[in-house]
């Protein structure tokens, strides 16, 4: 079973254990309640987290049974929120035991949702016989068909009716999902107009330049070398950056042309400084003067701290 599972359970069993091996649940103002007494109490009390010492008791027959605990016996909240925890497989396990728990459609639409942030068709009335555990098995059906032809998972994808054939829908689609292989992800932009649509779902508003790039980097895997495709991206970059920030852009006196010299500069100072084959490091006398060449209008403080940033955090595409 998954980790968190294990965990939950094993804390329930220790919390369990320690009071139950002392004949005591809990006090109240001082006084000691008797375990034997529970059933006659007015109310139960809540241990941290809502969890219901009465029944975390109940499930189990005696303090010297050993086992699992059984979610059945729990409060429903209680063991979907354990089983939250698991990933779609551990879930599927979970559901030999406690098949009506684990097949609830909660939380197979949650496992859905976090790995598949898009899909047009959780805007859509489900159709007859739908469930998200089914989506879930197809959705990672096609992520397995894209990462080994991207063509035939947008088709797989489309065929089943979970994506509409829109390059927006698409675009969205790409930009909420994390299992993408971002070789294949580069091959399909390349071929299809689905990049700037890709572009505009990113907001770089009020974002210092070096992390703005990062998180662009972090939805569109920088290539490993430069050429075409990099300045593409870079320059779409840019326009997206100004666009997002048109007053700090009349501030600074930046345009498109000037953030994209800059964006180049960060990468080559990324290289520069994190690379174990560069030897003599730029510092940062150099990358002011080295930028402000290229780039006249751009003040000195500015720059200084681009290079603050890289030096501290690191590479803008790693």
């Amino acid at each position: 079973m998954g980790q968190g599972l294990w965990r939950i359970a094993r804390n329930q069993q220790l919390q369990q254990q320690g009071y139950s091996g002392q004949g005591y649940l809990t006090r109240e103002h001082g006084r000691r309640i008797p375990a034997n007494n529970v059933s006659n109490t007015s109310h139960r009390k809540q241990a941290q987290g809502g969890i219901d010492i009465y029944h975390l008791l109940k499930t189990r027959k005696s303090k010297e049974q050993e086992g699992f605990i059984n979610l059945e016996m729990l409060p429903p909240e209680l063991s979907f929120t354990i089983l939250s925890y698991l990933n779609a497989t551990d879930l599927c396990l979970a559901s030999c035991v406690w098949q009506d728990l684990a097949n609830d459609e909660l939380l197979w639409q949650g496992l859905c949702k976090s790995t598949w942030g898009h899909c047009s068709i959780y805007n859509k009335n489900p159709p007859l016989g739908f469930s998200f555990r089914k989506l879930y098995m197809q959705l990672d059906e096609g992520s397995l068909t894209f990462n080994a032809n991207p063509d035939e998972g947008v088709n797989y994808f489309m065929s089943k009716g979970i994506l509409d054939d829109s390059p927006k829908e698409i675009a969205k689609f790409i930009f909420c999902t994390r299992t993408l292989n971002w070789k294949k992800l580069r091959i399909y932009l390349d071929e299809r107009d689905v990049l700037d649509d890709l572009v505009t779902l990113h907001n770089f508003r009020n974002q210092f330049l070096p992390n703005a790039l990062r998180e662009f980097f972090r939805h569109i895997h920088a290539p490993e070398e430069r050429g075409e495709y990099l300045e593409t991206l870079i320059t779409k970059f840019s326009h997206r950056f100004c666009a997002c920030n048109p007053d700090l852009m009349r501030e600074l006196g930046l345009s498109p042309d000037a953030v994209y010299v800059l964006c180049y500069s960060l990468i080559l100072l990324s290289i520069d400084l994190t690379s174990p084959h560069v030897k003599n490091k730029m510092s940062k006398r150099e990358f002011i003067r080295n930028t402000r060449r290229a780039a006249q209008n751009i003040s000195e403080d500015f720059v200084g701290h681009l290079y603050d940033n890289i030096y501290l955090i690191g590479h803008v595409a790693a």
